[in-house]
């Protein structure tokens, strides 16, 4: 039998995933890759065979739908976590699905409520990951961590988060497989924070990315929306979706559009929602063929040229 271990290389997935291996051990092959790489199940559908098993983890269930029915009609039992948009759960013998995608919840906090709080700690820097900062704080709060405790929680998940944006891995400071095999030694996240060198690379990178998005004047800036395009550089593809985050935790009441030149001559874009009124971002990026999220941060993957001016309209109409 073999275990595959399959989530969002953000924050988020990490530290679900963390939380998880923390309370059940066990050895898995991990499957994963950048924040927007989520058709992720189709990589398991490849090779897995029946007795197999799958923790799957903050990825749409509505992208890796045909993928998930092949592993479950194969007889791989999937324990399926997630705060995105699914659609339809199928019901099936081999499946645990624990979904929830209102606006306040990231799938760490899933994970959470299903381990009874036994690793919170990790939820809370997941939770930050997120950008869900008024959750992660009352999670801090349930652990009586004071301010400086829960500071340093909100800097890691930041971190952690901002390395999982890219176009592939050779934009990241370092791969989030690998991010999850120096995590996975550290049962505490303070001694992460204190004695781990990879941690301190990123951040510095981190700082030196949003010094730079800082610079970059709004291409539309509108009364509820407001749209900003980065440069075609490793840094641009890097930061948006932490420039994205301070942008929303700065203007709460205005939306956020970042995007960035794909290779293929598109745009990915990364989306907030107002802090103020978290929704519509997953059904904005919806109406585009590669787009997808929830509803308070969505995206889409792949914008051609000459969508940009419906994207722009929308956005617009979505967030007057």
């Amino acid at each position: 039998m073999t275990r595959f271990d399959v989530f969002n290389g953000d924050a988020d997935g990490l530290c679900a995933l963390h939380q998880l291996r923390l309370a059940e051990p066990a050895d898995a092959t991990l499957v994963t890759g950048v924040k927007r790489d989520i058709a992720l199940l189709q990589r398991v559908a490849e090779v897995a065979r029946a007795g197999d098993k799958a923790t799957v983890l903050d990825i749409s269930l509505a992208v890796n739908r045909n993928a998930l029915t092949a592993l479950l009609e194969r007889g791989v039992a999937i324990e399926y976590f997630d705060h995105h948009f699914a659609g339809d759960i199928p019901v099936h013998p081999a499946l645990s699905a624990f979904i929830d995608p209102v606006p306040d919840v990231c799938t760490s906090v899933i994970v959470d409520r299903h381990l009874e709080g036994r690793y919170r700690v990790w939820a809370v820097v997941g939770a930050f990951g997120d950008n869900l900062s008024e959750p992660a704080r009352r999670l801090a709060s349930s652990l009586a961590l004071d301010e400086r405790e829960t500071a340093a929680l909100q800097a890691l998940g930041e971190n952690l988060g901002y390395n999982a944006y890219g176009d592939d891995e050779s934009d990241l400071v370092i791969a989030p497989a690998e991010l999850y095999r120096v995590l996975r030694n550290y049962a505490e996240p303070f001694r992460f924070i204190a004695d781990e060198p990879v941690l301190r690379r990123i951040g510095e990178a981190r700082r030196h990315d949003l010094e730079l998005a800082r610079d970059v004047p709004p291409s539309i800036a509108g009364d509820g929306a407001t749209v900003y395009v980065l440069p075609d550089e490793p840094w641009s593809r890097r930061v948006r979706g932490a420039f994205g985050n301070e942008l929303a935790n700065h203007h709460p009441g205005i939306a956020h559009a970042i995007l960035t030149s794909n290779t293929d001559g598109g745009y990915m874009v990364s989306v907030r929602a107002p802090l103020a009124a978290p929704r519509g971002a997953d059904a904005l990026c919806r109406a585009f063929v590669t787009g997808g999220g929830r509803a308070a941060a969505a995206g889409i993957n792949r914008l051609p040229p000459e969508s940009l001016p419906s994207f722009f309209r929308q956005f617009a109409r979505a967030y007057p």
